[in-house]
């Protein structure tokens, strides 16, 4: 009787039986292209706290879907995934940026305008 989890005819160890090959490097599916890609969650959240709330709410479903995408076998869809996650996130912080340079351009413009007015 094999031991508790090895199948029979199972080496159990995990050595191949002869005509079967090794798997895949523990936690990588068998066949990947290499390391799973950076998913860019904390820029994601990142963004959704302290930027822009809609493109870092797209930007954490995106990426939250990579190791599951990965985990699949779908290598090049978990690897759009993180770009998509990493290109929502930086649109986010940059959305934020331009909103911050034109409140800044328009509090001055106001400011010079009720102070010329000679109210």
């Amino acid at each position: 009787m094999p031991p508790y989890g090895a199948q029979p005819g199972q080496d159990p160890f995990g050595a191949p039986q002869p005509g079967q090959q090794f798997g895949a490097p523990m936690g990588q599916p068998y066949g990947a292209p290499g390391p799973e890609p950076d998913n860019n969650l904390v820029w994601a959240i990142l963004c959704t706290v302290l930027c822009c709330l809609p493109l870092g709410i797209v930007s954490i479903i995106k990426s939250t879907s990579v190791s599951k995408l990965w985990a699949q076998g779908d290598f090049a869809g978990a690897q759009k995934a993180a770009d998509d996650a990493k290109k929502f996130a930086m649109w986010g912080a940059i959305a934020s940026v331009v909103v911050v340079i034109l409140y800044v351009i328009f509090m001055v413009v106001v400011g010079i305008g009720a102070s010329s007015s000679g109210y």
